[in-house]
This record gives structure tokens, sequence and C-alpha cells, in this order.
């Protein structure tokens, strides 16, 4: 806090020994710093008013119009200075005061400390008596965050819960009741069905502003995640996580909850798809569409094209597989923490322990397995991860994903599967592009120069790694045609110790069948199986028989949870 007076004497230094006020006899309990400058020092300009009253005009920061020694008169100046307060929209506010017999010197220290903590101008407009946009903005997304059910107002249950969530103390029915009936009286639409609608709500934190209420609306909107220029704080959106090396990122259990409920909320007409519409609801708290058109390519959806339940809980997945931070500030703009009441977003994740631990002690907790597939262009790669997805249709080539996520069971444990595409460039191979959980490679049959490329990637990538590899034999619609290699895809496989080609299309009537991805899946979460298992047939009808219970299950479930509001 900075003093600036009129010019001392010449005895008096231009700058004061700074004072600090301690945190804990304040009634906002932070420290308070004051240094008292002379006028003569400051590159400002400095206005008379009205003696004693002096105001800096040119500060862009809060400032309070003080009127000191208001012993020596005997009438209040505040109706001269009100006008000079409306019209400078950087005074918080004006107090009258007197060192000499102590009269509001502690009041000007609190509103000092109001004004900085809770300032007025970031919330509302004088001129214009309305609260300015980008407060409006925020508070509407607190508004749709808040209502938990999505339909349009905050009941009861859901004010008492922000009441709780931003104010640590319950709201009793009869304040509860007080509240409504005052938007009630000045707003026709403000209460709908005994809940307060977003008009209802906003003209509440209206008149907390023009009261001089306004730590109040600040409290909400720190509580939420607003820094002092009204955006979502970096610290809110992107919580501190550390990510060894040789670890992955998962969603936990309470995360999935949460992310469940988001899509109930709105799922509105209950048929486990989120239309178009739904989904632009469900984004109309991120400042920014976060899914492209590719999402479509990349999970589940329905006849329709719309994401399914299971295409949607698949896609958060892969968000916080590929880029958790990206994950995190989605996350923190649906109000994960507030509403799963958690510290912050990084309570939603889980980091995986080092993949070499894993294959020391032939056992993972991991829930993800990445698995990539090689292959040259046309050999049918785009196909085969569509077909995971369960088409059997081209893609457009601008919606084309080089992704696909979904589900796999292995001996009844449900489990993501995602499958990347890798671009076939032989001379150079990124980290990231031989870093995965399995390997696929994929020639067509019908093109006879197809399986070469498969053979080269193999031996000179994958063939001393401790990666498992899978040979996919793709278009087996088609007649097979010789491939030109110094040997057959079989008897590559069986030289290298692999399982034999494995014979997939998805040229077919009805859904592509995903055996061939449990058992991708079987492999990339037992690495250490020995081909002896994998050519067991009891292997592959054990995980096919848990795949196929537990996903009846899981569906039943889920309906058995979507009641009727």
């Amino acid at each position: 806090m900075t003093l600036v007076s009129e010019e001392f004497p010449a005895v008096v230094p231009y700058r004061a020994e700074e004072i600090t006020i301690p945190a804990d006899v304040t009634p906002e309990r932070v420290p308070t710093h004051i240094v008292d400058y002379s006028g003569i020092k400051q590159e400002i300009k400095l206005y008379y008013l009205c003696s004693p009253f002096t105001v800096c005009v040119c500060f862009r920061v809060p400032l309070i119009l003080v009127g000191n020694k208001s012993d020596l008169v005997e009438h209040s100046s505040m109706e001269t200075v009100l006008p000079i307060m409306n019209k400078y929209t950087e005074i918080e506010t004006c107090v009258e005061c007197s060192a000499k017999n102590l009269k509001n010197i502690s009041e000007l220290f609190y509103y000092a400390q109001k004004a900085v903590l809770h300032p007025t101008g970031p919330l509302y407009c004088p001129e214009k008596k309305e609260m300015r946009s980008a407060c409006v903005r925020a508070l509407t997304r607190i508004f749709k965050v808040s209502d938990l059910d999505n339909d349009g107002i905050l009941n009861d249950h859901e004010l008492t819960f922000f009441q709780r969530t931003c104010f640590n103390t319950p709201l009793a029915p009869q304040a509860l009741e007080d509240v409504k009936n005052v938007v009630r009286k000045n707003l026709t639409d403000g209460v709908r069905d005994n809940g307060l609608t977003l008009k209802g709500f906003l003209f509440l934190h209206t008149l907390f502003i023009q009261r001089g209420r306004h730590e109040t609306t600040w409290a909400v909107l720190r509580r939420f995640g607003y820094d002092d220029d009204l955006e979502l704080h970096q610290d809110y959106l992107f919580p501190l996580l550390k990510i060894p090396p040789d670890c992955t990122t998962e969603l936990n259990h309470n995360a999935y909850l949460f992310l469940q409920s988001v899509f109930d909320k709105h799922d509105k007409d209950r048929d486990c798809a989120l239309s178009p519409e739904e989904l632009m609801d469900l984004f109309d708290v991120f400042p920014y569409v976060p899914w492209g058109l590719d999402v479509n390519s990349t999970v589940c959806t329905n006849d329709q094209g719309w994401i399914t339940y299971q295409g949607y809980l698949s896609q958060w997945t892969l968000t916080t597989y590929l880029d958790v931070q990206r994950c995190l500030e989605y996350l923190g703009y649906l109000g994960y923490s507030i509403i799963a009441e958690q510290e912050s977003q990084a309570s939603a994740i889980t980091v995986t322990r080092d993949k070499k631990l894993d294959l020391k002690k032939k056992q993972t907790q991991r829930n993800v397995f990445r698995c990539h597939a090689f292959g040259i262009t046309g050999s049918g790669k785009t196909g085969f991860l569509q077909g995971f997805l369960g088409r059997n249709l081209a893609i457009k080539e601008e919606h084309k994903s080089y992704y696909a996520i979904s589900t796999a069971h292995v001996y009844g444990q449900e489990k993501y599967l995602l499958l990347h595409e890798i671009f076939p460039d032989f001379d150079f191979l990124s980290e990231t592009e031989l870093s995965c959980d399995i390997v696929c490679l994929i020639y067509d049959v019908s093109n006879p120069c197809s399986f070469e490329y498969c053979a080269r990637i193999f031996k000179q990538y994958f063939m001393d790694s401790k990666t498992p590899c899978m040979l996919i034999a793709a278009k087996s619609d088609l007649p097979e045609t010789k491939q030109q290699y110094c040997m057959t895809p079989l008897e590559f496989c069986r030289k290298h110790k692999m399982p034999p080609p494995q014979s997939y299309t998805c040229n077919t009537a009805a859904a592509p069948s995903k055996d061939i991805f449990i058992k991708l899946t079987t492999m990339a979460v037992y690495p250490h199986i020995t081909h002896a298992d994998l050519k067991s047939s009891t292997f592959w009808l054990r995980a096919s028989v848990g795949a196929t219970v537990c996903a009846m299950l899981g569906f039943a479930m889920y309906r058995a949870l979507l009641r009727p509001r």
C-alpha cells in the first residue's frame, strides 16, 4: 500500500520508513506494507480536489480517496467528493479520517486491503451499472458447473452444495428462501420451479457488488479457479504432477465416476450417446471446443455417428494417456476438484509404475495398453483401426484419425487398447514410435510386395526387443498372392517364435470380429506369455468368454443406473 500526500517540508524525507501491519491483526488475515511517499518524487499527476483530499489518477491500481484532518472541519466533504469518485473508476471508495483523534484509521486500512483483494473494477462497470462481460462469462460457467442435473436451475440441494463449497458453511432453509424471495421480488424469471435460474444467479451477484459486498463474488470466483483478471489460474488448470520416465498416466476410479456423471448430466434423451447438440452443451464450460471432427474416427459411435458412452470414456482415456496436461486442463474446465471435492485435478490421475518393473514381476496394474500398427501405405492399417471400433466403412480422409481406442476384456477384466497407425518411414523411427506394449505388423495378402516391409521393420527394430509382435494378414477376403520375400509369412513367424499370421478383414456385412483385438490386448497385458501358450485354444477361449460376460454385465449395470429424472 502506498500513501501519496501533499508536498512535505524540506526537513521531512521524501520516503518514510516502511511499516508492516502483521496478518494476525487484520480482518483479511494478510500482511499490509505501508510506504509513505511525498508527491514531489513521484512521477505521477496529482490533483488537489478539495483540501484536504488528494487523488492520483494515473496508477492502474485500485485507489482509495482519503480526506485527512477531519478534526479540523465541522462539516463533511463527502458530498463534494462523491461526484469525483464516480468520475474516476479507479477509486474504490472514499473515507474521511483523523490521525489526531484516530477517527476511521483502522477502517482506512481495512478498505485498502479490501480494494486490493476484492477490487470492484474487474467485476462491475459503474457507468452502465452492470457487471462486466468477463465477470458474466465466469459466473455463467460457475452456474453451469454447479447445475449438477443440467436442468437450467439451481435447486435447493445444488444451492446448499454451492454454499458449502464456496463458504464452508451450510445455508439454513429460511436463508435459502429469503435469497429466492429477494430474486422473485426484483426479477420475474429469476426463480423457476423453486430454483434459481442463471438470470437470478447473475442478479444476486450484481446486487452483492452494488451493495459493497463484492468480496462475496470474489470468494466464489476464486473458489472456482479464477485469478484477478477473471481468467482461470494456471495453477488451477495445471496442478503439479510428477511423471517419472517409462511411466504412463491413467484416470483412476474417482475420475471415471465424475466423467460418468458429466455424461449422464448431458445425455438428455437417455440414449447412451451424445448428439452434436448435447456435446456442444457439455463443452459450453470450455473456452474452446476441445475435440475435433477426427474424434468420431477415434472412438466408438452409434449408427448416427454420435459418440457413445463407451466412446466418450475412451476419448478421455486417450487424452490422459497421450497428453495428461491437456486432460488436467479439461477436468479443470469441468470443475472436477470442486464437484468431486478433491484438492486438484491431479487427484484424478494414476501414474503407473515403470514398465521394466512390470516385466520383471510378470504382472501389471495398468489398464491402458498401446499397440503400434506398422505397414506400407494401402496395407489395410486404417481399416484395421476402424474395425476395432466396429466399423467396416471407409473414413473420409479429412476426418481420418491415426488413433483408435476402445475396450477389450482379458480374463474378465476390462482393459483399454490404444491402436496407433505409424507412418511408413522405414529410414527413421523415433523413440516414441518404437515405445509401445505390442507391435502389429500388417500386410496386404493381395499385394506381393507388402510383407517385406513388415519383415524389415521387425528385424531392424523389434527382433531383439522384449516387445511382443503379431503379424496381421489384412484384406483376407481377397485372393492371397505369394509374397516376394525369401520365406513365407508363416515360415517367418515360426523362425522368430511369433504367433502365426492372423487373418483379418473389415469387408464384412456385420461388424468385424474383435477376437484379434482380444489377442493383442492379452499379449500386451502378459508380454511374458510363451508362444506355446499363445497356440493353446483354451487360452483364447478363457479370454473370449471373460470378455463377453464382462461386457454384457458392464452395459447392463450402466443402463440400470440411468434412472428416469
